[in-house]
């Protein structure tokens, strides 16, 4: 299977912001790149065409969800999960290991694999490395992820060292099953750091296409999220994509490129999107609000997709207090649009040697979840300093 990555420009710093390209049999990837995530082979609220419009390069399935329905075998008889869907472009595959080791009370570990209930419809199934990627060479991947054993962030160092040593030989069984699949190796370890550069260290000696940082943004505080994110970036070939699994917030999509990551996946761009909640480079606007009734401004004025170009704030706001499903399918579309627009403006600010200055100015205007965790995003920038040509968070 066809699979490369070359680095662009940015910084030879491993903890550092870069720009690269991945190279799959089904087209190029460009870096930092956010992957809308289309966990049943499909991205919730819009259609591939319309993906496809947000400039999006890439997408997520979850290997997890299509082996319990409707099934990997009927997938691949029917062409593979880019024909089944409609999407010709590269597609990565999460082997899921997040959402069975989530199933607490319902699923059992052994070195073998997990059996586990269906939380579809309690039937019992045995998960193993071998099968996660049977799973995914059946669907027909460009990029597999291996079954990980994957644990809450704070959790015991023992229980942590345990998921960690298991990871690491079930990535050698998932290889060892599928060595023609471009399988990127995953680094656990929770939120202790001598785990984390362990694992990191053993990965990397493995030579894997490239790398996953898993188990963050599970539970853990952002000031653990993001040590813990630079202790792997540090340890890892600069010369192999870096994934940040299940992170897509704007505010963490700046600070994680600004730590060496290339790639990022996550649901809360389409979730939000469905509750009328609006990405905007000052932070998320709820279109519901009533402020918004008469307001004959676009969305956002700086973005360039479909509803921002064509419709009003009173409108969409119209569409939502109705339940109209065009309102869902327009903020979904523009979330989608915006983060991929937020890594085009990062690759040129990276390109240009000024990530510095762009993400202070960003993460000084973006509002988080509050005005308190705004000021502290900015303070923290502004401490860390920009080092020449380029900067990290």
């Amino acid at each position: 299977m066809t699979f490369a990555f070359q680095r662009l420009g940015g910084s030879d710093d491993p903890v550092g912001p870069r720009t690269g390209r991945i190279t799959t049999g089904r087209g190029e990837i460009r870096t930092p790149a956010f992957m809308p995530v289309g966990t049943l082979a499909t991205v919730k609220a819009v259609s591939p065409d319309e993906v496809r419009s947000t400039g999006a390069d890439i997408l997520l399935v979850n290997a997890y969800h299509l082996y319990l329905r409707p099934g990997h075998a009927l997938v691949e008889r029917l062409g593979g999960v880019h024909r089944f869907m409609d999407w010709s472009g590269p597609i990565l595959s999460d082997s899921g290991g997040f959402q069975v080791f989530s199933l607490a009370g319902l699923r059992k570990v052994t070195e073998e694999g997990v059996r586990f209930r269906s939380h579809i419809d309690g039937s019992e199934h045995f998960y193993t490395p071998e099968l996660a990627m049977e799973v995914q060479a059946a669907l027909g991947v460009d990029i597999a992820m291996p079954l990980d054993h994957v644990l809450p962030g704070e959790s015991q160092f023992e229980a942590a060292k345990e998921a960690v040593e298991r990871t690491l030989r079930w990535f050698e069984r998932c290889r060892s099953a599928r060595p023609e699949l471009a399988t990127f190796a995953i680094v656990q370890g929770g939120i202790h750091q001598d785990l984390r550069v362990m694992h990191a260290r053993a990965a990397a000696a493995m030579d894997a296409p490239g790398y996953s940082i898993g188990g963050l943004s599970v539970g853990e505080s952002k000031d653990s999220m993001w040590a813990m994110t630079e202790v792997v970036t540090r340890e890892l070939p600069v010369e192999k994509p870096r994934y940040l699994m299940g992170v897509g917030s704007p505010e963490d999509l700046v600070n994680a490129v600004g730590r060496g990551v290339d790639m990022f996946d996550c649901v809360l761009a389409t979730r939000l999107a469905r509750n009328g909640t609006i990405f905007t480079d000052t932070g998320r606007a709820n279109i519901r609000n009533a402020r918004f009734r008469e307001d004959p401004s676009p969305v956002d004025p700086g973005c360039d997709c479909t509803m921002c170009s064509h419709f009003t704030m009173a409108y969409v706001h119209h569409l939502f207090r109705n339940a109209e499903l065009l309102g869902y399918r327009l903020a979904t579309i523009h979330n989608i649009r915006y983060l991929v627009r937020l890594t085009e403006r990062m690759r040129e600010a990276i390109d240009g040697g000024r990530y510095g200055e762009f993400a202070e100015d960003y993460l000084g205007r973006y509002r988080a979840v509050d005005e308190g965790v705004r000021r502290e995003q900015k303070a923290k920038w502004v401490e860390r300093g920009r080092p020449e040509g380029g900067a990290r968070p």
